[in-house]
């Protein structure tokens, strides 16, 4: 309808998956090349997760388009079935066949046989599951028994599980434990940030034949805000507003059309966030510390009543058992908090857990997260940027990175990381410092110690942290780089690990080798090139800038 007006040959925002409109941000190509790392090394399964519409199946279709020649792929788009319905769904995708009503143990000889098979002729097998979120535990735990079948040196099946957040808890479940041991590489995929939505945009509507810009500055910021981030919705928006543009012969299409398009689309109109949001988080903030320096002090124990771990409605034996921290930290005017285990009855809940509970509560906003690890880089979030392009504004980078309580450790960055509750709902936290077997924890304006068991049986795995990129960094460093590149690889490697570094004047073989191991240590494809992600990984140890959790600088 609208075509000849826009000067456009096909409709740029259809939300079929077409793959002329293949649009990879830097997250996907990260995803994907966890993908590929994950596939690359001895197997097992693969883990892709992401909020609906993030892109997660075209990244999949991609990593299809690049997988070798030799091999076999069976891609399960419906996975809410049994076990023998699932075994029977990848004999049909590999084309091996059965006979009518087989047993379980019929198919999985029959799969075994193809997979023995397919090894012989030096032949890969890879499954495939979309919406893994929908798959049942029995189900799971027959594919972990199919993977069994090996060699010396790898898997014979790989299974990549693609699905929703809320298959990352899933996996969490204690009868799944040996699956979740198997997984060699994990990635959690966020939506576009701002630039991206903009490059996102221009990129359909290039494809569909229109170079010149169509949205004014103003409406790629309302897509950003409306849609947040996700593609399935920037099409939906950007298609009614094409309509509206169309309708009032206006171009460029601007904010007001695509806050229109957002009422139309998502039924109603995202509430406005506060132009004075810097403002108040930080007089919130400064209130909140003033308030529990003055309660968790001792004068101010004495006025108010017990403190947090002097409650005398748990006996000394309950506050044991429920890991309530009676050792003094040294910051006073922070709560001490440890897991409180689910014997304990909602009436007898300490005031730690009470307080603990509060503060969940008020965190499922993740930008007050956001603005909290900006503060302690004294910096601030602008208003109409996402966090991460108000650090850039401010000379900082994001970087999200897929890991447990050891990556942080490892790390020492502050880090926003990405919780559950008890309930599975998501709320996110700000991990301020650390001491021990401690973490101190922003929720929302509340700061608590907890202990590592709590975060560990909370934490999703997902965190970002802020660092100061280094300038004037080249995008590879391999055997083609030049030699004043190649010895700062030495002496970076050597410093990390801690040993003497040598004099070289080209990439040898031992240099690949560290190079290597330190991409296995941080889940990189380790194939001996220090690309983006590597040098990325590399810098952070190595800066200075900002600050850290523990006392010490780095920690390697």
């Amino acid at each position: 309808m609208y075509k000849a007006f826009f000067g456009l040959n096909d409709n740029p925002f259809s939300i079929a998956p077409n793959p002329h409109y293949l649009f990879l941000s830097d997250r996907h190509r990260e995803a994907l090349a966890h993908l590929t790392y994950g596939l690359g090394e001895t197997g097992g399964f693969v883990l892709l997760t992401g909020e609906v519409g993030t892109g997660k199946t075209t990244v999949s279709r991609c990593l299809l388009k690049q997988l070798p020649d030799n091999t076999d792929t069976a891609f399960i788009l419906n996975p809410s079935l049994t076990e023998s319905e699932l075994l029977a769904t990848l004999c049909d995708e590999l084309g091996i066949v059965y006979g009518d009503e087989p047993s379980l143990k019929q198919l999985t000889d029959l799969i075994s046989k193809f997979l023995l098979e397919n090894h012989s002729k030096e032949r890969n097998t890879v499954l495939i599951i979309d919406e893994a979120q929908h798959l049942r535990a029995e189900v799971l735990e027959q594919l972990r028994l199919l993977t069994n079948l090996e060699t010396d040196t790898k898997k014979l099946l790989q299974v990549i599980l693609i699905g929703q957040p809320e298959l990352q808890q899933l996996l969490k479940r204690q009868e799944l434990r040996q699956l979740a041991q198997r997984i060699t590489a994990r990635y959690h995929l966020l939506p576009l940030t701002i630039e991206e939505v903009a490059l996102y945009v221009q990129h359909r509507l290039q494809v569909a034949g229109r170079h010149e810009p169509l949205f004014h500055k103003s409406a790629i910021k309302a897509l950003h805000k409306y849609s947040g981030g996700i593609p399935r919705l920037i099409n939906l928006l950007c298609e009614r507003a094409l309509m509206a543009s169309y309708a009032q012969s206006k171009v460029p299409i601007d904010s007001k059309m695509v806050r229109l398009a957002s009422a139309e689309v998502l039924g109603e109109e995202p509430e406005k966030k506060s132009l004075l949001l810097p403002v108040s988080i930080a007089a919130s903030l400064l209130a909140t510390f003033g308030i529990a320096f003055y309660l968790f002090s001792p004068a101010g124990s004495t006025a108010a009543g017990p403190s947090l771990n002097e409650n005398p409605s748990v006996s000394a034996e309950q506050s044991q058992s429920a890991g309530i921290s009676a050792e003094k930290l040294p910051n006073q005017g922070v709560a001490q908090v440890q897991a409180v285990k689910q014997d304990v009855s909602s009436n007898s809940l300490s005031s730690s857990q009470r307080v603990l509970n509060s503060a969940i509560a008020q965190s499922h906003e993740i930008d007050t997260a956001y603005a909290s690890i900006l503060g302690l880089w004294g910096k601030v979030p602008y208003i109409g940027l996402s966090a991460c392009q108000s650090a850039k504004q401010q000379g900082l980078d994001c970087f999200q990175q897929q890991g447990n309580w050891h990556s942080l450790v490892r790390l020492n960055y502050p880090a926003v990381v990405y919780l559950v509750d008890d309930n599975q709902q998501a709320f996110y936290g700000t991990v301020v410092s650390r001491q021990g077997e401690q973490i101190l924890l922003q929720l929302n304006e509340q700061q608590l110690w907890v202990s590592r068991d709590w975060f560990t049986r909370h934490f999703t795995g997902t965190f970002e942290i802020l660092w100061q990129a280094p300038n004037n960094q080249p995008k590879e460093i391999g055997q083609s780089a030049n030699q004043s590149q190649i010895q700062w690889l030495e002496n970076s490697l050597a410093r990390i690990n801690d040993r003497a570094p040598r004099l070289v004047d080209h990439f040898d073989a031992e240099l690949e080798q560290q190079l290597m191991a330190f991409q296995r240590q941080h889940g990189l494809s380790a194939d001996g090139i220090a690309g983006t992600q590597t040098l990325i990984q590399l810098n952070l140890y190595l800066s200075d800038a900002g600050p850290r959790l523990g006392q010490s600088k780095r920690l390697y």
